[in-house]
């Protein structure tokens, strides 16, 4: 006999009421049916195993890919009172697990899709009761989803071997066909499928051409406080960027596959555990890190597709307060990203080339950059947002579809194997040794762009780029490709985005939800703080800013008007209550 949801939600996570689809998934859930959610980042995926895992008989297992992600939902679960461990190859009280489970003393069963596949583990699950299996980030079971994994493909039998055990499968990243190949592979049936959209509204896009790529992203920290993710593509990238930043003071730290484990796991524990470190890390970072409260993301080159680009953004704001997410992109990832196509296998690079498709899409397009997002996910949305660069600032769009041609009959009568400087210089009449020993100098196309014109011939390339209609050879040229010749003979339009020039703001806090120099709020945020240095836990573990703000603003006297607050739930109050009601009576 399950216990009731709305009872379980107060008591265990101090919530009044569901979210979005919460409650139309638990209800499936509760109701033994087999379900695949696709649910934003932010929007509550964990509570919807979590909480019929307390309210059901038996214990919830849990398939997660990474293993820093389980510890982390772990240190949450068990903080809200939940009964929970993971069986992980660093564990170092695996047999102790074991008992538990085999004693129906677990709740919640982390493990990783290697050990859920293996027999083994299957005959272990035999020994107690189970309750529901969770397929979390159900994606990586599809070779169509942007980051396959095969494990993902050994567990249907597994599921199969327990046929009254429901099961759920929890994704954010997810197109159409990506959802149909998860619902075949895992075997829930069509009308399983919950789709609750995939908007996030507090996120604000920004895109725009990469130049000083270090300038621009010390501009974003200069304007957003609070922790922060940078990408950047290479680990060489990496360290360079996490040195520059660094040396302004704020603390940034490195993160990659090529340190040392002990160096990676200090940095992720530091990262998790402030409220203000920014990370500069590869891409696999923030997928083991449940971590709410980060403010900002910062890609210092380009993601590998809408759907990466999608889900890494989404690891910012997960708490529902304001974050900003920069993107800063330039012709050469194009052209490396093109080149790393043909790399794969010959079934899948047509795939490859409509995801990077999509991508130029994104980053070239004038309109509104959540619109093009939200249409990739076969979402309808509002033609603008009022929360990207381009709603906010609108930028100007020139006709560059004479440029397009002359550039691209540039880099054809000059043999297809030079780069934009190079063709830039023929085209704007450049006096250059280069030029006239090569005798382009001679060429029809020598000086035929000048004036305004001049200004469009990098943007115009890199656009090209972006599209495919210019690619780079294997020496760093650039020769034709895609629609060029339809371009060239006047059958297809070329417009770019004229960038706007960028206004720097100052760092005060308005785009932050939280109260800028509230001395309540501050207090609260610092016995959070020394609370968390004491347990071990990381801050928002403790409480997320919106639970103090709503303290700050009601000032609870009681026990039980602070139990009134959303987000408190009876194990925190226990644990924790006394010392904030302390604080508040003291500063109010």
């Amino acid at each position: 006999m399950s216990a009731d949801p709305i009872s379980v939600l107060r008591a265990t996570f101090g919530f009044s009421g569901f979210r979005g689809v919460q409650e139309q998934v638990v209800e499936r859930v509760l109701s033994g049916r087999n379900t695949l959610a696709v649910m934003p980042t932010g929007a509550g995926k964990s509570l919807t195993y979590q909480l019929p895992a307390v309210a059901m008989p038996g214990t919830c297992l849990v398939i997660s890919p990474l293993i820093a992600l389980m510890h982390d939902q772990l240190r949450a679960a068990e903080a809200v009172g939940i009964r929970a461990a993971t069986l992980t190859s660093v564990d170092d009280n695996r047999e102790e697990t074991v008992a538990r489970y085999r004693r129906g003393e677990l709740d919640l069963l982390y493990v990783a899709p290697e050990r859920a596949s293996s027999e083994g583990f299957r005959n272990l699950l035999r020994a107690a009761p189970l309750s529901l299996f969770a397929i979390d980030e159900a994606h990586c079971v599809s070779e169509w989803g942007h980051d396959f994994r095969p494990d993902y493909r050994l567990l249907r039998p597994m599921l199969d071997m327990f046929p009254d055990v429901p099961r759920l499968a929890l994704t954010a990243t997810a197109d159409a066909h990506t959802r149909a190949d998860i619902l075949e592979q895992l075997g829930i049936p069509q009308d399983g499928l919950i789709v609750a959209g995939f908007d996030r509204p507090n996120i604000r896009y920004h895109i725009a051409p990469r130049d000083s790529v270090t300038r621009q992203v010390e501009a974003v920290l200069a304007e957003q406080p609070g922790p922060g993710i940078v990408y950047a593509p290479t680990r060489a990238g990496v360290e360079r960027l996490a040195e520059k930043l660094g040396a302004k003071g704020r603390p940034v730290l490195p993160y990659h596959a090529g340190l040392d484990p002990e160096v990676r796991r200090r940095n992720q524990a530091a990262f998790v555990a402030s409220e203000e470190m920014v990370v500069v890390a590869t891409v696999a970072f923030g997928m083991g890190i449940d971590k709410p409260d980060v403010r900002f993301v910062v890609h210092a080159g380009l993601p590998k597709s809408i759907e990466g680009y999608y889900q890494e953004t989404g690891r910012a704001g997960r708490d529902g307060d304001p974050a900003v997410a920069h993107l800063f992109w330039g012709a050469d990832d194009f052209a490396r990203a093109r080149s790393r196509i043909g790399e794969v296998e010959a079934h899948r690079q047509q795939g490859e080339r409509t995801r990077l498709d999509a991508l130029a899409g994104l980053v070239e397009t004038a309109g509104c950059r959540r619109a093009v997002l939200l249409r990739h996910f076969g979402e309808d949305p509002p033609e603008t947002c009022g929360n990207c660069d381009n709603c906010l600032s609108p930028p100007k769009v020139a006709d560059a579809t004479q440029v397009a041609r002359k550039l691209l009959s540039a880099v054809y009568r000059t043999g297809q194997s030079y780069g934009i400087g190079h063709i830039e210089k023929v085209l704007t009449g450049a006096n250059d040794d280069r030029v006239t020993e090569r005798r382009h100098d001679q060429l029809s196309v020598y000086g035929i762009v000048g004036g305004e014109e001049a200004a469009l011939i990098r943007p115009v390339s890199r656009a090209l780029q972006a599209r495919g209609s210019l690619i780079a050879t294997e020496h760093g040229g650039l020769k034709l490709a895609g629609d060029a010749r339809e371009i060239l003979k006047g059958e297809a339009r070329i417009e770019i985005v004229v960038p706007p020039k960028r206004e720097r703001r100052r760092r005060d806090g308005a785009s932050a939800a939280n109260p800028v120099g509230n001395p309540l709020f501050e207090a609260l945020r610092a016995k959070r703080r020394e609370i968390a240095q004491e347990t071990g836990l990381p801050p928002y573990v403790i409480f997320h800013d919106s639970v103090l703000r709503d303290m700050a603003a009601a000032r609870p006297a009681s026990r039980a008007e602070l139990a009134q607050i959303s987000g408190i739930g009876e194990r925190k109050l226990d644990a924790y209550g006394e010392e904030f009601l302390a604080v508040i009576r003291e500063v109010a």
